[in-house]
């Protein structure tokens, strides 16, 4: 029958890859059947318990106590293994038992002056202590560790947002800094194309084919999965977009994440567009519009965001300003859309192209029910009204051969001081008005009259659909509505993604970009040799050796015996002596 000992050690720490170490050794230990080797928190209390090796010791251990658990063939095999741990632990790897190895991250900055990162993989619950210390030594952290929570992950990385300093991660595997791979990483070639990504497995993949393709990277900045959420706020990606826009050497932009949050994501598509270069998007499960817009381009996937940003690398496109208009000309209260349209699709396309630019469209025939316009006759915010509607022509003419209603709202939007850009569609053909503009025109130039009386520029933006065999003649049409004073075009999508571009402008003519919130991260730390401290798993500092990359690894232990409340009274103590 098996038998089952268990061993209970107060007072030691060991991290995560010496623990699995020792479990391996012990289970290739002859008469051994299974082994567990954690520490002793609930979830690895309850996962010993899961697979059998759970005890009365195993269920009294502490968080800070390490548990080793053997099941055995019969008593004195399992008596044997027990009695080589000590040996077991006291192995190392390579040589390094010649090397001194400091107890503190203060002594290991001491001991490496010019170190600008600390690559921090302890347990989770103590992470934040750790990282803290780093910040205040005034080192970027790359952060592997797991298990921290949300609230210290904010108060981190808003601590080193004022610093001018990256905490990458909590949860963070993956980083590539001036040729360097840290944690988990590939050898990459130095390039032109810098990468911010919220995914470390998505960040290895868009490395390497950028790598295949013949290219390179500045730096691949990992930033843990949870900096897109709402809660986050994307501060460490925007402070990393910031510091890639700000290099020389970058010349393309790679943004890629798991899917964020949807309104954290318009924060960094907004920060995006002011990048200055081209940058490549490719945001998982975000519904996007088109493919290129100004200096963004959207990709379809991994392999596709690769693949655009080599292409840009290689040739640079000519970036031009995407607005036609001065923002300046309108006042600040000027901020909305009213579309008053006679033809029912070019109103569903408009809303459809506006949502990858405004957050809300209002509509009194909507493609997302929940922006159904409460009052059809009364606008609010944007607006887009298909006057086609049954309710719009019991006991009238359509509005492609009637235009009274039409013009009568044209004037009444007009008046509105909140409105910045009235659309309309004047669509010819047989059946239609034998000469819209005749009509349409001149209420379009009182409108503008008016505006300008007030002391507003109102931008009124026409689409003409038709031939120039049609009756009406489009050329004369549209030269009607240009002589009026509108801009015109016969391409629906033309004119909204022209309309899209000035409205979103205008909603972020006074926003604050949230990563000029703190000091901006010294350019000077990303592109000198990398030397770093490691503090958890000695396999990361293993990497760096292999790399060439001068490092000193930290013999950490938890401070206090990992008693978390004297933790906490010896940090507040540091803090008020500091």
């Amino acid at each position: 029958m098996a038998t089952i000992k268990t061993e209970v050690r107060s007072g030691v720490y060991y991290d995560s890859a010496k623990l699995m170490a020792l479990q391996r050794a012990l289970a290739g230990l002859p008469g051994i059947q299974d082994t567990g080797v954690v520490m002793g928190t609930e979830s690895n209390k309850e996962l010993l318990a899961h697979i059998g090796l759970d005890s009365k010791e195993v269920m009294a251990s502490k968080p800070d106590e390490l548990v080793i658990v053997v099941k055995a063939d019969n008593e004195k095999a399992a008596d044997e293994a027990l009695a080589q741990v000590d040996s077991l632990l006291a192995a190392r790897k390579g040589d390094q038992d010649a090397n001194y190895n400091p107890r503190s991250l203060e002594t290991a900055a001491e001991m490496l002056p010019e170190s600008s990162w600390v690559i921090i993989s302890v347990a989770g619950r103590y992470a934040a202590g750790v990282t803290r210390e780093a910040l205040h030594l005034g080192k970027h952290v790359h952060l592997f560790s797991d298990n921290v929570s949300i609230e210290e992950e904010i108060a981190l990385k808003k601590e080193a947002r004022e610093l001018g300093l990256l905490v990458m991660g909590p949860d963070c595997g993956t980083a590539m800094i001036g040729g360097m791979g840290l944690a988990f990483a590939n050898k990459i070639r130095l390039g032109p194309i810098g990468i911010v990504a919220a995914a470390g497995t998505g960040l290895q993949q868009v490395a390497t084919r950028i790598h295949q393709l013949g290219s390179g990277i500045t730096s691949g900045i990992g930033t843990g999965g949870k900096d897109l959420s709402e809660k986050v706020g994307a501060i460490t990606f925007l402070m990393a977009l910031d510091v890639l826009a700000r290099d020389p050497d970058t010349k393309v932009i790679v943004l890629t994440s798991k899917p964020p949050s949807p309104k954290v994501a318009e924060e960094v598509i907004k920060a995006a567009r002011k990048a200055g270069k081209p940058v490549v998007v490719n945001f998982i499960a975000r519904a996007v519009t088109t493919l290129q817009e100004g200096n963004l381009w959207y990709a379809t996937g991994l392999d596709d965001a690769a693949r655009l940003a080599v292409e840009l690398a290689n040739n640079p496109p000519v970036l031009r300003n995407e607005l036609d208009v001065d923002l300046k000309i309108f006042k600040p209260e000027q901020k909305y859309l009213r579309g008053l349209f006679s033809g029912g699709t070019l109103a569903y396309e408009a809303q459809h192209i506006l949502a990858g630019y405004l957050p809300k469209v209002w509509a009194n025939s909507p493609i997302n029910k929940e922006f159904k316009m409460a009052n059809s006759l009364v606008s609010q915010e944007h607006s887009i009204i298909d006057l086609g509607e049954d309710e719009f022509t019991v006991g009238r003419l359509h509005p492609m051969m009637d235009n009274e209603l039409r013009i009568r709202r044209l004037y009444e939007e007009a008046k509105d001081p909140e409105v910045a850009v009235i659309m309309l569609d004047v669509v010819i053909g047989y059946g239609s008005h034998p000469d819209p503009a005749s009509e349409i025109a001149p209420a379009i130039k009182k409108c503008l009259d008016e505006a300008k009386k007030a002391n507003r520029h109102l931008e009124i933006v026409c689409v003409v659909t038709g031939t120039d065999e049609d009756p009406q003649d489009i050329n004369s049409q549209i030269k009607q509505l240009k002589d009026a004073g509108a801009w015109v075009d016969t391409s629906n999508e033309v004119v909204v993604r022209r309309i899209g571009r000035i409205l979103r402008a205008l909603a972020e003519r006074d926003a604050e970009s949230t990563a000029a919130a703190g000091k901006p991260v010294d350019l000077a730390t990303l592109k000198k040799p990398m030397e770093a401290i490691n503090v958890g798993l000695e396999s990361f500092a293993e990497n760096l050796k292999d790399q060439g990359a001068p490092y000193v690894h930290v013999e950490w232990k938890p401070p206090a015996g990992g008693n978390e409340k004297l933790m906490g009274i010896l940090e507040r103590m540091k803090q008020k002596s500091s």
